[in-house]
């Protein structure tokens, strides 16, 4: 790789060996916090490769409004720069929209796609949520904005197994631990709408639906699916945050699934 590559601005973890796996992560999240549950089972079958969007890990923040696009372009440079002529794309929230365009823009490149707790547009609940969240981060009210993501985030199950001392420090732990470009990435939450693309995509995907999400509805989820032509669909009972509530039967429907659709 030279130096006048236009790529691999963004800061990228690379782990394992094998075929190729590309993860795009959420809004507010970043590799680590959306796929370090998982990393190591993902590892073990594969190269897995994540990049964080601007603003999140060591990636600096943006200097204007993210674009779906340019994240696409960060992505597939992460894989020229790792050798991966072909690869899996795993899209969770926010990055399954980015998933969906990358499939879409280099249909000869993806081999499959995975896409959790996601959609392919915001729908009038999830743009409310969305800019509820951009409002306490932009204006600094980090502790309230860490008691809604834990309401908007976690399953009624998983949220009402705590006491109200735990949900409260759990919180502030939080409110120290918003990335600084999640402003920008729930922004782009609000905005991208790949909706155009999914008639369009012909890979094996697999739609991970989120059944107790309170954030992403399980509605919004199975639309995405419909619209797909070659989705199949796998339910999860977890809120928005599978690699919390239940990492390894995510993991394991991951695996599965590009087990199987390297055998087509």
């Amino acid at each position: 790789m030279t130096m006048s590559t236009p790529a691999a601005a963004f800061a990228r973890t690379v782990r394992g060996a094998g075929p190729g796996l590309l993860l795009a992560h959420g809004a507010g999240g970043g590799i680590e916090a959306n796929y370090g549950p998982i990393m190591d089972g993902l590892a073990a079958g594969h190269t897995v490769v994540g990049v964080d969007y601007p603003g999140a890990g060591a990636t600096p923040k943006a200097q204007r409004p993210l674009d779906v696009d340019e994240l696409v372009d960060e992505l597939v440079a992460a894989a020229d720069a790792e050798g991966l002529d072909t690869f899996a794309v795993s899209g969770y929230s926010l990055g399954g929209p980015v998933a969906i365009r990358l499939a879409a823009r280099h249909p000869e490149r993806v081999s499959s796609l995975v896409l959790s707790a996601t959609f392919a547009h915001a729908d009038t609940r999830t743009s409310l949520a969305a800019s509820i969240w951009h409002q306490l981060f932009e204006s600094g009210q980090h502790a309230v904005l860490a008691q809604y993501v834990n309401l908007m985030a976690l399953s009624e199950p998983a949220l009402n197994s705590l006491t109200p001392a735990q949900v409260h420090a759990a919180a502030e732990q939080l409110a120290t631990a918003f990335p600084v470009g999640t402003g920008d990435q729930v922004d782009l939450v609000r905005r991208v709408d790949v909706r155009g693309d999914l008639a369009g995509i012909a890979v094996p995907t697999l739609v991970v639906v989120t059944t107790a999400d309170p954030l992403i509805s399980p509605t919004l989820q199975r639309e995405l699916a419909a619209a797909l032509p070659a989705a199949e669909v796998a339910e999860i009972q977890t809120g928005h945050l599978p690699f919390a509530e239940r990492p390894q039967e995510w993991l394991k429907l991951i695996d599965d699934f590009l087990a199987r659709s390297r055998k087509h």
